[in-house]
């Protein structure tokens, strides 16, 4: 595996008496960061929820309190589909980095002492029981297809 060749680059004769200190601290950066990466995967979330949000209320505001041109309602509508569109991408997008961080743990906790984040994947079935763990990601996934579903509604409406 290329990956494992890669982390097996420098073996702890080459690298020194330093090895398994400067290995302990890159796991620790390294599960920082995936740490990170969750949460910034949690605040664009938060932002696309938000800015949906605040889309499907001004369409039912002005359908239910204004009236107002069709054309409105299409560019909300549509709007609404890019910004759902670029939504889901940006989901996947961080599941991915997600998998090939988690790999990654996996693999330097190959060299440590304890596995811990192994362990638990092991705990959960590895993701293939969904009676013990159904992936975030799956929920994640569904919330912009429900926006864009409203959306479709919406722009349908726009044209009568």
């Amino acid at each position: 595996m290329k990956i494992q060749a890669l982390l097996d680059s420098n073996n702890e004769a080459e690298y020194g008496v330093e090895y398994k200190a400067h290995l302990l601290e890159m796991y620790k950066t390294y599960i920082e960061m995936a740490d990170r990466i969750s949460s910034r995967r949690q605040s664009y979330n938060n932002y696309f929820m938000t800015i949906n949000t605040v889309l499907v209320s001004l369409v039912s505001y002005l359908h239910l309190g204004i009236k107002t041109d069709n054309y409105f309602y299409f560019l909300i509508a549509l709007s609404g589909m890019i910004l759902c569109f670029i939504w889901f991408r940006m989901i996947k997008s961080y599941k991915g980095l997600n998998s090939g961080k988690f790999k990654i743990v996996h693999l330097l906790e190959k060299k440590l002492p304890v596995s811990p984040y192994d362990a638990e994947w092991e705990a959960v079935g590895r993701g293939k029981d969904h009676s013990l763990y159904h992936s975030l990601t799956h929920v994640e996934m569904f919330v912009p297809w429900v926006f864009l579903g409203l959306y479709f509604m919406v722009f349908i409406m726009s044209f009568f």
